[in-house]
């Protein structure tokens, strides 16, 4: 390589030497891993409590719950806010060198994380109206939602501020804390499952009291951690006065907007798979799980950029800044170009793996090129997302986000409704496509005009 570079001219040698500089790419790798081991634990978790629901006496039992589930998991998702939020904001203290700049972050978050969250126990009988509406189902499953919604609420206050201390501690760059506390919290849900459901008999109450002790446990120790960190530093009111608080307020508005426009994006991929038919919702469920898949490892990418860039932003380190993004962008291609070479190979095994209906795997064949090129089209805007998260640069990610659902994804949904299932992937490959486009579009801008580290 050195043989190679000492050809180019010298300002193009120090361009290289710098994006291929081993130090930083090795710090993207050390945070990154930390965040995709913890990402896989999620749907391990999920599939525990999908098997314990499974062996109870009926099936409503297993409905109901992953109605419940899916109504309480739906609000944390659109409250992602709070951690991108936080990740942008503590990566930034981090490059100020300032624990009072941290505290300021975790209290001013916190505290109205943990206000929505008493909310949402007062509106429990809403949430359980909502969920019992979404099931449609007889009295047998409304009486599991209920059973659930009742129990599973009471953790949605440390649910919620534990999204601001994850998302702080990976600004903070302790990824392997988070991974650590996050392993631990899914762990001890998997043995509480087992022991209140399996054990002591407590039913479908049994799987929601082992999430809100699990819920409570990862409070605490996030909560532990930082404040130990941070050298237990206290709050101050004057954080709270309207002037000082009202950019981190802007901030978590914008991006709740931008979860929401893709909440519509992806609500319309569910429903109008549902009027397409039941074998469309059926291969569409398998799809899915290949996007999952891929966003377990280019989340963590995102994240450690999310971290890196925050940082170089604190420091006010406009040209590290830039490099960091084009090394987490040659690892996200990278990951990217491998997990499509792993879905052209192996595609066909990884559907038996998740289905073993010979009409299901027969259908699913026609779409299976999308999957092949979703990781190549969808690296994009996993990778920007986690750059105007370091940024703090809500009001972009809003924009392009609402741009590209009017002007891409709506117009391609209904212009190719005659195409069906096929036209419904196109709008999505196009939106994500887009997305990535709009974001890496303003940060060329920003980088031009010199003002990435503003703001």
């Amino acid at each position: 390589m050195s043989l190679k570079l000492n050809v180019l001219p010298a300002k193009r040698q120090r361009f290289w030497q710098r994006l291929l500089y081993p130090g930083e790419h090795r710090r993207i790798l050390w945070l990154a891993l930390p965040m995709i081991l913890a990402n896989i634990t999620n749907p391990l978790l999920a599939m525990v409590d999908t098997a314990v629901v499974g062996h109870m006496d009926g099936v409503h039992f297993l409905a109901g719950t992953a109605v419940a589930s899916m109504v309480v998991t739906q609000i944390y998702w659109i409250c992602g806010f709070f951690r991108m939020s936080a990740t942008g904001l503590a990566a930034q203290a981090l490059g100020q060198q300032s624990k009072e700049a941290g505290a300021r972050v975790l209290y001013q978050l916190i505290f109205p994380a943990l206000m929505l969250g008493v909310l949402l126990i007062v509106l429990m009988p809403v949430l359980i109206w909502v969920a019992e509406w979404v099931a449609d189902a007889d009295q047998n499953v409304n009486l599991v939602v209920a059973d659930y919604l009742s129990v599973r609420v009471w953790g949605a206050p440390m649910a919620l501020s534990n999204l601001i201390l994850m998302g702080w501690l990976v600004g903070q760059q302790k990824a392997r804390t988070v991974m650590g506390i996050q392993i631990i919290g899914n762990l001890l849900n998997a043995g509480l499952n087992l022991l209140l459901v399996l054990v002591m008999d407590m039913g479908v109450a049994g799987v929601a009291t082992a999430s809100v002790i699990a819920e409570a446990v990862i409070f605490g120790s996030g909560l532990w951690v930082i404040l130990r960190r941070l050298n237990w530093h206290g709050w101050r009111r004057h954080w709270f006065r309207l002037a000082e608080y009202q950019a981190v307020l802007k901030l978590n508005g914008d991006i709740l907007l931008r979860n929401l426009a893709l909440q519509f994006c992806m609500a319309v991929m569910t429903i109008q798979a549902a009027r397409i038919g039941e074998t469309t919702v059926a291969v569409n469920a398998i799809m899915m799980q290949f996007f999952v898949i891929t966003a377990l490892g280019l989340d963590g990418i995102a994240y450690a950029v999310e971290a890196l860039v925050g940082e170089s932003k604190g420091a006010r380190r406009p040209r590290q800044l830039y490099f960091r993004t084009l090394q987490g962008l040659l690892w996200s291609s990278a990951l990217a170009c491998l997990y499509s070479l792993v879905f052209v190979l192996f595609d066909q095994r990884i559907v038996a793996i998740l289905t073993d209906l010979t009409a299901l795997r027969e259908s699913i064949q026609p779409f299976l090129p999308y999957v092949w090129l979703i990781p190549l089209i969808a690296h994009w805007c996993f990778l920007f997302d986690g750059v105007f998260i370091g940024l703090t640069r809500g009001k972009a990610m809003r924009n392009s986000m609402i741009l590209c659902m009017t002007l891409v994804f709506v117009p391609l949904w209904l212009g190719l409704l005659p195409l069906g299932n096929h036209g419904l992937w196109t709008a999505f490959c196009g939106f994500l496509l887009a997305r990535g486009l709009t974001l890496g579009g303003y940060f060329i801008h920003l980088h031009k005009q010199a003002r990435l580290c503003e703001g």
